[in-house]
């Protein structure tokens, strides 16, 4: 059974956190599949959708590849961080991904950037992401749907922080 917005609410306020995700895809329908990835992070139970960003348009980081689409959204969630992750990593293998290359091209991928205000380290997990200051294919669409929200490690509001970085590769997409 899917949590719904009354269930989410009527949990403990305690046990009932709000994390950002990235998005991106620079193969195939991206538009498509970045959006049945929401539609599948919204159908998942304990999750629910708070903020979409629009989507942009952003040079790819690493190899020669196409273009991404990119964005962020804003969930509520009643579940761990590292129970999370692996929820996004089980929805990246559904829609096709395939990790033979660091910063290859990608049918989707899916980042946890924040979690509240957790600052943590292990094997498998950082947060709040460590690139993400310096990404600006994350902060515009964070920026946009997140502004005020604090980066535990900078102190720096998301709005501050994408003044920080070079922008002139991200741009609104206009795609239908």
């Amino acid at each position: 059974m899917n949590f719904c917005a009354d269930e989410l609410s009527s949990q403990d306020s305690d046990s009932v956190k709000v994390s950002a995700i990235a998005l991106g895809s620079n193969l195939g329908d991206s538009r498509a599949i970045l959006e049945a990835a929401i539609d599948t992070l919204s159908q998942t139970p304990g999750i629910l959708l708070v903020a979409k960003s629009h989507w942009y348009q952003t040079k790819a980081v690493g190899p020669a590849q196409p273009d991404y689409l990119n964005g962020c959204v804003v969930l509520q969630i009643v579940m761990l961080p590292q129970l999370l992750l692996e929820t996004l990593l089980k929805i990246e293998q559904k829609f096709g991904r395939v990790r033979q290359e660091r910063w290859g091209p990608r049918t989707l991928d899916l980042d946890l950037l924040l979690y509240n205000d957790l600052i943590l380290q292990t094997p498998t997990l950082e947060l709040p992401h460590p690139r993400m200051r310096e990404r600006a294919f994350v902060l515009v669409p964070l920026a946009e749907i997140a502004p005020d929200w604090i980066d535990p490690v900078s102190r720096c509001a998301i709005k501050d922080l994408v003044k920080q970085v070079d922008c002139s590769d991200v741009h609104l997409w206009l795609g239908n």
